[in-house]
């Protein structure tokens, strides 16, 4: 089984003891038969390792810290959330809220606690968000950092969590988060009494021809127009696009350029990889079929 490697931050590889490499967001392959149950160990400097077995119950049901992504040629193995090695707390900030008090710690990952008249909440939340500010917006609580913001409800859920900027802060709170795609789209979204109350999509930059097929699916996506990148032939069937492709949650390149693969979510943590193949028609799609259904 051919079998990828990737991971959120650089880390070292190591199988049953032997130094393998480094891995980080380009993908590194090789060849593992589950039968043989190698373990494998990833250590990022001042990050505890993450150590887990290749073997058929990791591919039925992987840990927390990784995810699994099926194609038609193997599977890739995508590693995450990594722990700092350091197990002591350490609290960021603190703001007493009306007659909520919020503390944002660090004890091996960013966490969040939410005292209120709901009760005791713990809110995990990711290391862009570690010296975060704390303010009330939009119905809610807002934990805003330079680069991203999370809102959360008054019962300590998660409302929005994004990469972006905050532009208004109130009773509505407005900002603008980004997709990073081909076609940088970004959504200005406003949020009131803890619910999304207005989005729209905005593309910054043009496709090229060769990327007309990716745009098309990234757009699809995030439910942005998609008329731009459709022949005319296919053109009236744009509203029915994302019925047609159903629910996928991300998309990604594959060898060829007339392919693109789309991820499906089997279960938490588990994701199928789709192929689909189009057909260009003076440069825009004018056919979009799975090679695996032909």
């Amino acid at each position: 089984m051919r079998v990828i490697f990737l991971a959120e931050r650089r880390c070292a590889l190591s199988a049953n003891g032997i130094y393998l490499g480094t891995i980080d967001g380009f993908e590194r392959s090789t060849e593992l038969d589950p039968a043989d149950g190698v373990f494998f160990e990833a250590s990022a400097p001042g990050f505890a390792a993450v150590r887990f077995r290749f073997d058929e119950a990791l591919l039925f049901g992987p840990p927390p810290q990784i995810s699994l992504y099926f194609t038609g040629e193997g599977v890739a193995v995508y590693l995450s959330d990594f722990v700092l090695d350091d197990p002591s707390m350490r609290v960021t900030a603190q703001a007493r809220l009306s007659a909520a008090l919020l503390t944002l710690f660090v004890q091996g990952r960013v966490q969040l606690s939410l005292e209120n008249e709901t009760g005791f909440h713990l809110v995990p939340l990711p290391f862009g968000l570690e010296h975060a500010s704390l303010t009330e917006a939009g119905g809610g609580y807002l934990v805003e950092g330079e680069e991203m913001f999370c809102l959360l409800s008054r019962e300590g859920e998660v409302v929005a969590l994004a990469e972006g900027t905050v532009l208004e802060r109130g009773e509505t709170l407005r900002a603008e988060t980004k997709f990073r795609d081909s076609l940088a789209h970004t959504a200005l979204c406003a949020w009131r009494e803890g619910k999304l109350a207005e989005c729209s999509i905005r593309t910054a930059r043009p496709p090229t021809p060769a990327t007309y097929a990716l745009a098309l699916f990234e757009s699809a996506r995030i439910g942005a127009d998609c008329l731009p990148y459709l022949a005319p032939a296919l053109a009236p069937k744009a509203g029915a696009l994302r019925e047609f492709l159903g629910d996928f949650r991300d998309v990604a390149l594959t060898a060829r350029e007339d392919e693109i693969g789309l991820v499906y979510e089997r279960k938490p943590r588990v994701y199928d990889v789709r192929v689909f193949r189009v057909e260009l028609e003076d440069g825009k799609v004018s056919n979009i079929f799975s090679p695996e259904q032909t």
